[in-house]
């Protein structure tokens, strides 16, 4: 059974309000409640966390990250 191709923005777009977590190319990771996000994968979090090397490095209440710094973003299925 073959399924059609998923468009990624349109997976994320479907996302909005669930938890995620952004990986960026600079290997900082943040993790929270997506609360938007645009064409051009601008990413905007609530109750933000950001972790480094694995660990929690520091809490923010909301973080806008550019989406030219992602290097993937990784659904919370769980949420």
């Amino acid at each position: 059974m073959s399924q059609s191709p998923k468009k990624p923005l349109a997976v994320l777009q479907k996302a909005v309000n669930k938890k995620v977590s952004v990986r960026l190319k600079s290997e900082y990771e943040y993790r929270g409640r997506m609360s938007n996000i645009d064409p051009y994968m601008n990413v905007l979090l609530l109750d933000a966390e950001e972790y480094l090397s694995g660990s929690l490095h520091s809490n923010f209440g909301k973080v806008v990250i550019r989406g030219n710094n992602v290097l993937y973003i990784k659904i919370d299925k769980d949420f």
